[in-house]
């Protein structure tokens, strides 16, 4: 396949500041078809981003009767993700849904299924996977330098930056807030660096002590705390199958200076590492504690060939689009979002009845 023909099914926020710019650098890419709920917002990505006559829709069913079109880029509220993304695969089409991959794990899993059934290709938008540190950090936990990594933390804090606009802070559209936000990629770089998908137990709580403010010094304008559904922090307590132990930190308001967002920390008995200040790995060398600090703007960008870019977006779109093209293998793999899904959905449950959750993995 020389040309992938694409739908885009959600013209907002994510899609103009991500997919769209990221999609337009890539000659393969033909963006043939947008559909939004407001008309207007599919017009202008249309005309900004399509090819000449491309098609514009405000019910997603229509535009996935085009036989023509090859993949769909789901992205639209976390309500939407499953079943959009399902009646994209069973239409034949390839699915890049954003972040994160459902509301439920049994929605989740059931993209999984119906991606197995039909044989379509679907993967989930945690572009923090292709930054370059936790490029090199992957490559650094792979080659086994970390040890067994049994403790590490995953960082989503904000001090106050809570999105004001969209259905951000809707929990029936979102499912909740900054866990399920922002959480979700700190949540993923840590599983992923640890190769670690079988969770046992989780413990979980969630607070709205800040949502009820009106004047609160947000980055991006004071929030309407009658529209302010969800929490405005949330923190989970992880053990995993082979006893391992993960904590997760997010928030959008948290009266801290110790802000960071998509980062993880990680203990292995070999050596450790953080991604707080930039990326460092400590440990014992020579009856001796070292930290390092590696130069990760030295060398050349080794991930993909071309002039594609060097943003993590960009080589996002790549490894989707050589999936399809190529037949290469994904990042990002549907069965490790799933895992995500399910350990956030405990944290909320857990918060929610005060006792912990355990998990059954055998399915």
């Amino acid at each position: 396949m020389e040309k992938v023909r694409i739908g885009i099914i959600g013209c907002g926020g994510i899609a103009n500041g991500k997919h769209l710019p990221a999609l337009k650098k890539v000659k393969e890419a033909e963006l043939v078809a947008f559909c939004d709920i407001i008309e207007e917002r599919a017009v202008k990505a249309a005309k900004e981003y399509g090819v000449e006559g491309a098609a514009v829709y405000t019910d997603y069913k229509e535009l996935l009767k085009d036989e023509t079109i090859d993949a769909v880029h789901v992205l639209t509220p976390n309500r939407s993700h499953s079943f959009i993304s399902i009646d994209a695969m069973r239409a034949d089409k390839h699915v890049m849904c954003e972040k994160p991959m459902a509301k439920t794990y049994a929605e989740a899993k059931e993209m999984v299924k119906v991606a197995k059934e039909t044989g379509k290709i679907l993967t989930i938008g945690y572009q923090n996977r292709y930054r370059p540190d936790s490029q090199y950090l992957k490559r650094a936990c792979e080659n086994g330098e970390l040890g067994e990594i049994y403790f590490a933390k995953a960082h989503a804090i904000r001090r106050r930056a809570v999105p004001t606009w969209g259905v951000f802070l809707n929990e029936y559209e979102q499912g909740g807030g900054p866990l399920i936000d922002i959480g979700t990629h700190a949540l993923d770089l840590t599983l992923w660096m640890m190769n670690n998908y079988k969770p046992k137990m989780v413990v979980g709580t969630t607070y709205k002590k800040l949502g009820d403010q009106k004047e609160a010094g947000n980055a991006w304008g004071d929030w309407d705390p009658e529209k302010f559904t969800v929490e405005d922090s949330a923190f989970g307590f992880i053990t995993m199958e082979d006893g391992a132990t993960i904590i997760l930190e997010s928030s959008w308001a948290l009266n801290s200076l110790d802000v960071d967002e998509a980062k993880t920390s990680l203990c292995g008995t070999k050596a450790g590492a953080d991604m707080k200040g930039g990326l460092r790995i400590n440990g014992v060398k020579y009856n001796k504690q070292y930290v390092e600090e590696p130069n990760l703007q030295s060398g050349g960008v080794d991930y993909f060939d071309g002039d594609l870019g060097g943003e993590p977006q960009d080589f996002e779109c790549r490894t989707w689009i050589n999936a399809i093209t190529k037949g290469t293998p994904l990042t990002v793999l549907p069965e490790q979002a799933a895992v995500v899904t399910e350990i956030l959905e405990a944290i909320y449950e857990s918060a929610k009845t005060g006792k912990p959750v355990y998990l059954n993995n055998e399915d």
